[in-house]
């Protein structure tokens, strides 16, 4: 390997990237960021360089300012004042520099790295504008009369009402003849043309004329029947039949600009059995997740609700860090959850997301008899339940199990299992995909 070449790979390395996102969410320090700032550390490497002594130190081999000349002894090896002593390893780390993303990048970068196309849904309806005049009415002014399609009308009628009045004509001079039995020998025909007007011309035939043909058969062997766009195109349009009930007049369209806003409210299980795994798992599954519905959404608002066996609304700095040491039930958080959505987030205006978070440990028969009807009444775009037992499932921690048989069938409600940090993206692919779907 040549110099430019291993100076092109020293380049490479050293090129400031992200770090790898999944380990990020993994393992990395999730609480240097803050809701609209995402601080993913990146690796700084230094290229080699030369460093040259600016002063003038003379020519080689000429010993100078204490420097030893040839054959004088030198001393035993002096300790480097700025090194360590007795070749101790340094105590200062690698040097490490922050990229800061919004949530918006990191939600493509999430995309990205998940495999993940989430299409937000717009719900409230910010404003109204006109767009093309494509609605129509039976009033209006009348520079607004759709007069293409009043046009188009007519000639529709014109062509169903036109026939070949000359043809009709012959008919009236069949021997014998009278208007009933030319009129209803023109139906038979095909020929669209009234009683009344058979009646009208049947005196202006003379009667020298009638008894031309023996039979309408020998009529139409012998004259020549023409098209009404043969007409048209021989003697032109005169006239088109216009009828006030074809008159439209054009509109604009209204268009109603909706705003893609959602509301995600993270619960989570604070009873004494939540020791610190557990809450950092529930923190590294949620976090995420918070800066991914931030960057995908025009406006974002959470709700952070702790539980043991009453449940209460804090704020995100208290929310990861609360532990009680009451018992569990889960269903007084679903009961505040829909009391907070119904007064401030109504489903006809915001997306929701419902997250909880727990050991699965809960009181005897809650979850069937009160927190599967909850999760039923509450209207969002998706449920989820992460589990979070690190070194497996507890004997006693059912809720995710008995919460994924119940809505075994149902696309809108996931859970997902952490055990350890390693499953935070898989969980979190789970989730999302599920919402994506």
């Amino acid at each position: 390997m040549g110099l430019r070449e291993d100076l092109d790979r020293f380049r490479e390395v050293g090129e400031r990237r992200r770090e790898d996102l999944e380990e990020f969410i993994r393992y990395g320090d999730l609480g240097g960021s803050g809701p609209e700032s995402i601080r993913v550390p990146i690796k700084v490497v230094d290229l080699p360089e030369f460093a040259y002594d600016p002063r003038d130190r003379g020519g080689v081999g000429q010993g100078q300012d204490g420097t030893p000349d040839v054959g004088q002894p030198v001393g035993e090896p002096q300790p480097d004042d700025e090194g360590d002593e007795d070749g101790d390893p340094g105590e200062e780390g690698a040097d490490h520099e922050y990229y800061e993303m919004d949530p918006e990048e990191f939600a493509e970068e999430l995309d990205e790295e998940l495999g993940l196309d989430l299409e937000p849904k717009g719900k409230e309806v910010v404003e109204e504008v006109e767009g093309d005049f494509t609605e129509l009415t039976r009033a209006g002014p009348n520079s607004t009369l759709d007069f293409e399609r009043l046009f188009k009308q007519g000639l529709k009628r014109k062509l169903a009402m036109d026939f070949d009045e000359e043809f009709v004509r012959e008919a009236m001079r069949v021997a014998g003849a009278t208007p009933g039995e030319v009129f209803r020998w023109c139906r038979g025909e095909n020929v669209l043309v009234s009683r009344a007007w058979i009646e009208d011309q049947w005196d202006s035939i003379p009667d020298e004329e009638r008894g031309r043909w023996e039979s309408f058969e020998e009529m139409t062997e012998t004259v020549e029947r023409t098209t009404t766009l043969e007409r048209i195109r021989r003697e032109g349009l005169r006239e088109v039949p216009f009828r006030r009930e074809d008159e439209r007049y054009r509109h604009p369209e209204v268009i109603e600009k909706t705003e893609k806003n959602v509301v995600v409210v993270n619960i989570r299980d604070v009873s004494g059995s939540m020791r610190e795994q557990k809450r950092e798992l529930v923190e590294r599954t949620f976090t995420p997740l918070d800066w991914y519905l931030t960057g995908k959404y025009d406006r974002a608002e959470f709700v952070y609700i702790a539980h043991d066996a009453e449940a209460w609304e804090v704020e995100r700095e208290d929310f990861f860090g609360i532990r009680s040491g009451g018992g569990t039930r889960i269903s007084s958080a679903y009961e505040l959850a829909a009391e907070v959505l119904e007064e401030r987030y109504p489903w006809a205006e915001w997306n929701r997301y419902v997250f909880a978070a727990g050991d699965s440990e809960n009181s005897s028969n809650d979850t069937r008899e009160n927190v599967v009807p909850l999760m039923e009444s509450i209207p969002a775009n998706l449920h989820a339940y992460v589990e979070t037992q690190p070194g497996g499932t507890a004997i006693n921690a059912t809720h995710a199990e008995e919460v994924e048989r119940a809505f075994e069938d149902d696309g809108a409600v996931v859970v997902a299992y952490v055990s350890d940090p390693a499953d935070v993206t898989d969980a979190i692919y789970d989730i999302l995909s599920t919402e994506d779907q």
